[in-house]
């Protein structure tokens, strides 16, 4: 059962205080996490196949499948599971195909031309989790918008199963997006071979991909370390639920439930202008919970979770505002009168009728979201993740005289002569 706190009852320090998630204090993550970094980067793939010795208890000949493979273990899966991957395939390449836009050149004076240009990251490395939950549409989410933006070269780490192989899930949409070889690498190693490349992964320009803490802070630590970037801190998944007395509570629970289950460091929170809703939302939550095969787990990451009693959805919102959530859910009759108070979140998803799980995986719009806050300011990935913007100008004769003396009298007054004779010299010859 989720613990249940009175917003008007708590002060401004307490609701702080259970807004934070997935911290370390003591740097024991971090201490782990770069330890396995240093490692990687003088060892290369003999540590590679030692972490996926003590990790994943499997011995590697090689760390990466090939072309073959991948196809023969594409051919494990139904055919009604191929065209359940083709659909999602198609709806997520459908949303993002309207991404990539070609922005108008701006006349900002008569003769000074401005404009940008996008041109993809050459190399992009995407990290796919494995562990507990092998996850197929993550590939989809990340390779898609990959490939629409043109990136040159596409890197795919995921960790081995006890097989040593990955799932003909996995195996088909690395078909479905043209990408013949994967790398059977898990966890902070992954984004550690792909930051500093080893003898067999590639080194990469940007990392992409969820995972749990240890991957998060492996991410953050190569961004600070080398010159790869990052899409964004995304680490456990969590849910917020804003649901009032219209709602359903077995659709909240669901739900809840829905996030509770990906891991036991995941986070499911209910935000409610009814006391008697989260009653019965908690009693479903009894109910549902013991019908999954992830029960452990779900009810580990529920202890985690908590239910917060409001007066009313502009207050509620407020409070979700200051969470952040990786998904938001808004279960409500009145759902439109509050969608303009969202300021903070990486998905939403209106009415009662609007599962997350359809964003997970089959509605189109990306499930690789920001999470622990990060939603204050990151965007989910998109194709603008895959592409950088350059900036372009262009100065006529008549531009260079309409601008040039304002660009002397600035040069000047900040003392920088060489830049105003950059456009003197020029001047001279008009």
């Amino acid at each position: 059962m989720l613990k249940v706190y009175n917003q008007e009852e708590l002060s401004p320090a307490a609701i702080e205080q259970l807004v934070l998630r997935n911290t370390d204090p003591n740097n024991a993550i971090s201490d782990t996490v770069y330890s396995i970094i240093e490692d990687v980067k003088s060892s290369g793939d003999k540590a590679l196949r030692a972490y996926a010795s003590k990790f994943d208890q499997v011995d590697l000949e090689q760390v990466y499948l090939d072309k073959d493979d991948i196809e023969e273990l594409a051919s494990t899966i139904s055919r009604d599971q191929q065209r359940a991957l083709e659909i999602a395939f198609q709806n997520i390449h459908r949303f993002h195909s309207t991404q990539l836009k070609r922005e108008r050149v701006t006349e900002t004076m008569p003769g000074v031309k401005c404009w940008r240009e996008a041109r993809p990251i050459e190399r992009v490395g995407l990290y796919i989790p494995g562990g507990s939950a092998v996850l197929p549409s993550t590939l989809l989410m990340l390779g898609v918008p990959a490939r629409i933006a043109g990136c040159k070269e596409i890197v795919v780490c995921s960790p081995p199963q006890k097989s040593g192989k990955i799932n003909g899930f996995v195996a088909y949409c690395l078909i479905l997006l043209k990408i013949e070889r994967i790398y059977l690498v898990g966890g902070a190693q992954a984004v550690a071979a792909m930051a500093f490349g080893t003898e067999t992964v590639p080194k990469v320009d940007k990392i992409f991909g969820p995972g749990n803490q240890f991957v998060t802070k492996a991410k953050s630590i190569i961004q600070g370390q080398t010159n790869v970037s990052i899409d964004m801190p995304a680490g456990p998944s969590e849910v917020l639920v804003i649901a009032d007395e219209t709602a359903n509570p077995a659709y909240v629970a669901a739900d809840l439930l829905a996030q509770a289950e990906h891991g036991p460091d995941s986070q499911a929170v209910l935000v409610s202008t009814s006391a008697e809703l989260i009653t019965e939302v908690n009693l479903e939550l009894n109910k549902q919970v013991g019908l999954l095969p992830r029960q452990e787990i779900a009810s580990a990451a529920l202890a985690n979770s908590y239910a917060i009693l409001t007066t009313d959805l502009r207050t509620a919102m407020e409070f979700s505002n200051q969470y952040a959530p990786e998904h938001l859910i808004i279960e409500s009759d009145a759902w439109q009168s509050i969608t303009s108070l969202i300021l903070n979140a990486g998905s939403v998803f209106l009415g009662h009728l609007t599962p997350e799980s359809a964003g997970d995986y089959a509605s189109g719009t990306n499930h690789t979201l920001p999470t622990s806050g990060y939603a204050k300011s990151y965007s989910g990935v998109s194709v603008d993740s895959f592409i950088k913007k350059i900036t372009f100008q262009q100065i006529s004769p008549e531009g260079l005289q309409q601008i040039g003396s304002v660009v002397e009298i600035l040069a000047e007054l900040e003392g920088l002569h060489g830049h105003k004779n950059a456009v003197s010299i020029r001047k001279a010859d008009l």
